[in-house]
């Protein structure tokens, strides 16, 4: 098998592109969701809002522990060392098992009060809990298919990610439509039958790519399945390099918690169409995550392959994807956008409403596509605690805008989702001086 990459643009694209589809149909999983819902209600399309970033707060965690791990698994591949690869990928399973725990446990226990504490209607604050004490149950699969991402990733065989991806859209199309209308013969769950969707769904992604890794030999020539033993220092190495990035990604989407719990204050209709500008950010801005996750993998492996000289070189080939990528959907955004939001079965009033906040998040999906991909460079040299650090810097700046912009001066979500703006250049600036500065060469991990 081979393991080392090489500094292409044809071996970017075929990394990367196979990442955003993999990442594009979990996305297509949300819109299906909130497209139902919104056919339900614009009370349940905002609510989704609600739990939807609440549920990703925990799936970032788990990201966050499998970015780690894929910077190194990458690095180990770029040295040739494959027998290594499995050996850290079960004990991330380990780990992953018990955030999924400590997950359920705070949903069930912690979270109620929490959502009771900030959110001002009884009916939306019911409704949350209600549904996120059964979506929770998906947090063990979810963790998991993200490890196996990560695996795929490293090793050169992202091709392979789509197709748990695609089981996994389809069974959450069919259970969507099945559980929230009461369509064949199942029961009409309403709003919670999207949690029990989703669910069903994680579990089958999950099902079906492990097969595939089975059937195709990737397994055996990784030793994935003979190094299940417990091993400290592997758990250490994973957590060090991990930890700063699971605090990094939860209190990035706390932080949009926050946001969006300060859009509930405005009403129902801004929390509505703040959801739906989610939904766009998960669809449209997956090209942007699959080459940061590409800048990611394939900057370990090049320094695994002691070429950190060419790093740099590698990174500008990336953005330059990236960019182009970023910049025609951001056009095509701006062309159809009434076409996009009129899938949510919402009034004109709703879509005119919308529009502005869709011409904000594309400037800021172009902005997003060059941040991650140089702050995602910085984790592929090893150093995730200086990630961790831009983060709190950028997160910061972020609260003080959207609370002053949102809260005290009570201003349009519009101008509150300018917020992204800041948030991105803020992410891109020290990302960029630091991989310009040379300070990461020679770092071991």
């Amino acid at each position: 098998m081979q393991l080392t990459v090489e500094i292409t643009n044809k071996q970017i694209l075929r990394i990367a592109l196979p990442i955003a589809l993999s990442i594009l149909v979990p996305n297509i999983n949300f819109i299906t969701n909130n497209i139902f819902l919104g056919h339900l209600s614009e009370e349940a399309l905002a609510v989704a809002g609600i739990t939807g970033v609440y549920y990703l707060v925990f799936g970032v965690m788990g990201f966050g522990l499998s970015s780690g791990l894929q910077a190194l698994m990458s690095r180990r591949a770029g040295e040739n060392k494959a027998g290594e690869i499995g050996l850290l990928f079960f004990q991330a399973v380990r780990i992953a098992l018990a955030f999924a725990i400590a997950g359920i446990l705070i949903t069930w226990f912690i979270a109620p009060a929490i959502l009771r504490y900030s959110l001002h209607k009884e009916q939306d604050i019911q409704m949350a809990i209600d549904f996120l004490r059964i979506r929770i149950w998906g947090l063990p699969f979810l963790y998991i298919y993200q490890l196996r991402n990560a695996l795929l990733i490293s090793i050169n065989k992202s091709k392979y990610l789509i197709i748990g991806t695609l089981a996994e859209t389809l069974a959450n199309i069919f259970f969507d439509y099945a559980f929230i209308f009461g369509h064949f013969g199942f029961p009409e769950i309403g709003f919670n039958g999207a949690a029990y969707a989703s669910i069903i769904a994680e579990f089958t992604g999950l099902v079906t790519i492990f097969s595939v890794i089975h059937f195709k030999g990737i397994g055996e020539s990784i030793n994935l399945f003979k190094n299940k033993k417990l091993n400290l220092n592997s758990i250490k190495l994973i957590l060090h390099q991990s930890s700063p990035l699971i605090l990094q990604f939860a209190i990035s989407l706390a932080s949009w918690e926050f946001f969006y719990i300060l859009i509930e204050h405005h009403g129902t209709q801004p929390l509505a169409i703040s959801n739906i500008m989610r939904n766009m950010f998960g669809i449209f801005g997956c090209f942007a995550w699959a080459f940061a996750s590409a800048s990611n993998s394939m900057v370990s492996n090049i320094i695994g392959q002691k070429l950190d000289h060419r790093v740099k070189e590698l990174i500008y080939k990336i953005t330059k994807l990236g960019l182009i990528f970023s910049i025609c959907i951001a056009i095509l955004i701006n062309l159809f956008t009434k076409l996009f939001l009129s899938a949510y079965g919402q009034s004109d009033s709703f879509i005119e409403a919308a529009i502005p906040v869709a011409r904000v998040i594309s400037f800021a999906l172009v902005l997003q596509s060059v941040s991650t991909i140089w702050l995602n460079a910085v984790l592929g040299t090893g150093n995730s605690r200086r990630n961790l650090v831009t983060e709190t810097i950028a997160i910061i700046l972020y609260c003080i805008y959207v609370y002053t912009v949102l809260e005290y001066l009570n201003l349009s979500i519009t101008i509150g989702w300018m917020s992204e703006w800041i948030y991105w250049i803020a992410l891109f600036v020290p990302s960029y001086w630091y991989i310009q500065s040379n300070k990461w060469m020679g770092k071991k991990i």
